[in-house]
């Protein structure tokens, strides 16, 4: 279970060249920033979004999916928990510390060449009403760590009465195969949509 940190990070800096195209494109009514500080990128903050028509600022959080280039993937796994030194951590969906009004989810990654990003779609998602939503399903930050608490060693996917699994998500355990075994909330990026948590820009 080897670190592709340096190459992610390489990956990374070139698809943000992608993005900011995309987003000049079609959010015309926003100045952007993008962050370097890792500070503020701990934070949950890639990109600052400051509206031209109110008096109004955004912190986005950009989430791609790196491992699925060439792909296209209806969901899209937002992270409950991982380990780290054996212990285990809160992720970055329900972490309090994360300013992250919205996430940029990243998703259909095509290259033409290693690390030559040719198109993607981005879906922005508004954090606090997915959060509140999924409250409403009793799908909580305690009611999912419950959950996992109760299937310790499971690896794989794990359905839940709150969704249905072929048309909203289920919960996925990665135990056995990635180093900080994380346990993720896999939504249907549609079933964002049609529920009015998030929009498509691209």
């Amino acid at each position: 279970m080897k670190s592709s940190f340096k190459s992610d990070l390489k990956k990374e800096k070139q698809l943000s060249k992608l993005l900011d195209k995309y987003y000049k494109r079609h959010l015309k009514q926003y100045c952007f920033k993008r962050i370097s500080s890792l500070e503020e990128q701990r934070k949950g903050v890639d990109l600052i979004l400051t509206s031209t028509l109110v008096d109004a600022v955004f912190y986005v959080d950009e989430k791609a999916q790196l491992d699925y280039i060439n792909d296209s993937l209806p969901t899209f796994a937002f992270e409950l928990f991982y380990e780290k030194n054996g212990i285990q951590r809160q992720g970055w969906l329900f972490d309090s510390k994360k300013k992250t009004d919205f996430y940029a989810l990243v998703t259909s990654i095509y290259a033409d060449e290693e690390n030559t990003f040719t198109s993607c779609s981005i879906t922005f998602v508004n954090r606090k009403k997915l959060l509140a939503y999924l409250e409403s399903r009793e799908l909580s930050k305690e009611g999912l760590k419950e959950i996992a608490a109760t299937n310790e060693g499971f690896h794989g996917k794990l359905e839940l009465k709150a969704l249905d699994v072929k048309n909203e998500g289920y919960l996925f355990f990665s135990r056995k195969n990635k180093a900080e075994k994380p346990v993720n909330l896999i939504l249907k990026l549609d079933f964002l949509i049609q529920i009015g948590v998030a929009k498509k820009l691209v």
